[in-house]
């Protein structure tokens, strides 16, 4: 799947071509679930990090909360390995550094790091909703998942799935990343993850520049 900050500006015609042909693929890749249960005593709680697997492990003790297939970084952006703690939590965050860019004219385009954004331009931010950050830059969010490493390094969830995640853990709670885990063996074993998001047509530009975009998941519920 695309990142969010890469524009694919197709006209209304275009758009609905794509929506209709992988509307069934839309469906399927939305519909997808993980069951999760709270914690008897949240501040036991941690999470294990598999990149390997590519797989989350929310524990309380030795009791899985949450076991969920996730997408990591790239061999050239990896993700962190180390034992951190989540320091902060955004529902609703945009990126400081990557976005978009409407400039006075009416074009749009994208900016980062890299590329600056046009002089006098209004920007937003690249959506990445229930924000969980444990290392300077690096954190969990809902982000589009493929079935091999994709990101710059962040952990990307499943929209379903991010907000159970984000209300399991708190401030303060410990993150182990590894390239493996001892549950990837056991409870990390033969998980369905969702189908490949690449091929599907992303939201809409006025969905991710508006706080439409934070609304895209769907109530957690636990077990």
């Amino acid at each position: 799947m695309k990142n969010y900050i890469k524009l694919a500006l197709l006209s209304g015609a275009s758009l609905a071509i794509a929506s209709c042909a992988n509307s069934g693929d839309v469906a399927k890749y939305r519909s997808y679930d993980r069951p999760a249960s709270l914690p008897s005593n949240p501040s036991n709680v941690r999470v294990k990090v598999s990149t390997s697997n590519q797989m989350v492990y929310v524990m309380e003790g030795n009791k899985p909360l949450l076991v969920m297939p996730v997408s990591v970084g790239t061999t050239s952006t990896p993700t962190p390995k180390g034992n951190f703690r989540l320091y902060f939590k955004d529902a609703d965050r945009r990126a400081v550094s990557h976005g978009f860019a409407f400039s006075p004219d009416g074009k749009v385009s994208s900016y980062s790091k890299k590329r600056s954004a046009p002089a006098g331009s209004r920007r937003i931010g690249t959506p990445m909703p229930y924000w969980s950050e444990f290392s300077s830059g690096y954190g969990f969010h809902t982000g589009w998942m493929k079935p091999y490493p994709c990101t710059h390094g962040c952990i990307r969830m499943h929209e379903n799935l991010s907000p159970k995640f984000f209300n399991l853990i708190k401030e303060g709670t410990p993150v182990s990343i590894s390239h493996s885990q001892p549950e990837d063996a056991t409870i990390g074993k033969g998980i369905r993850r969702p189908i490949d998001a690449g091929p599907l047509p992303d939201y809409p530009l006025s969905v991710r520049t508006s706080d439409k975009i934070f609304s895209y998941h769907k109530k957690p519920t636990y077990q």
